[in-house]
């Protein structure tokens, strides 16, 4: 397939050449041009307008927040009035569900397809084509670009057909996620000022109880405090928590421990950890214990 691709940060790059390893025609776009340059060796085409991405069978956006999102498609960059008659837009960006729904409008009055596909995963994941693929949208749209998400993930849900589903599911997942830092931060920082050592309390969870991915993962990030690199910052978590209480307000749901995340996330920013993995909050915890 003929796929284009905006967005090429930390986890975009690698989805890209992803693809293109799949044997798709990849058109590549970046706002900053060198990180486009690195998928010329994956046979990629360098677009130098996103404009070029988007006449294809399909083009993905895998963007920071809802600003970037809302200038390239919605703003002076209008790229849904410059999407070709049959190409998919496949928004893998996670962004709020208020903005989702406004794409959803100007797709549909630019008779265009669009499909919501954020993704769970870090960059390690999105490396090896392990993603986990949230997907909402016409039945028939996500079909024909079936064979893109396989390029990209280990699984590919099927949310709904109103695109936005899979925003909030994405946020949802998010804050599963982050509330997992919380707790893990908080039940390490009382074993170690009891004088329990945690390691002994993680291995022990991590094969039993809490054999996740997430718990095992996270959990030793934060016993070895290993903040950098970031595959994660604290300042793209603490915006999807935001995104998170967004979604909670317009539907009237109270999330009181999304509430205690946030606190948490912005004081790290307030320490100078913005750049810093969001697991980082755990040190929050442990600061706020007099460790």
């Amino acid at each position: 397939m003929n796929v284009g691709f905006i967005g090429l940060g930390s986890m975009g790059l690698p989805m890209a050449r992803n693809l293109a390893k799949a044997g798709h025609s990849v058109t590549a776009w970046n706002r900053t041009r060198a990180r486009a340059e690195e998928l010329k060796g994956d046979g990629a085409r360098i677009a130098e307008r996103p404009q070029e991405a988007c006449q294809g069978d399909a083009v993905f956006s895998m963007l920071a927040d809802d600003s970037a999102v809302e200038e390239l498609f919605l703003g002076p960059g209008n790229l849904v009035a410059a999407l070709g008659a049959r190409t998919v837009h496949i928004s893998s960006s996670t962004i709020s569900v208020e903005l989702a729904r406004r794409l959803v409008a100007a797709h549909q009055a630019a008779g265009r397809d669009f499909i919501s596909a954020p993704v769970f995963g870090r960059p390690s994941a999105a490396e090896a084509a392990q993603l986990i693929i949230a997907v909402a949208g016409p039945p028939q749209a996500i079909a024909r670009c079936q064979p893109l998400l396989d390029a990209l993930g280990r699984k590919t849900v099927i949310v709904g057909q109103d695109p936005p589903a899979a925003n909030v599911f994405k946020l949802a997942g998010n804050f599963l996620i982050s509330s997992t830092l919380e707790a893990l931060g908080e039940a390490f920082t009382l074993l170690r000022k009891s004088g329990v050592d945690p390691r002994i309390f993680y291995e022990t969870m991590t094969a039993s109880l809490f054999a996740a991915p997430v718990y095992k993962g996270y959990g030793s990030l934060i016993l070895e405090g290993k903040f950098q690199p970031a595959g994660f910052k604290v300042l793209l978590g603490l915006k999807d928590v935001r995104l998170v209480l967004g979604a909670a307000d317009a539907v009237s749901v109270p999330m009181p421990f999304a509430n205690i995340v946030r606190d948490h996330l912005l004081t790290a920013v307030a320490r100078g950890w913005q750049d810093d993995d969001w697991s980082s909050l755990a040190r929050v915890v442990e600061e706020n214990a007099g460790l």
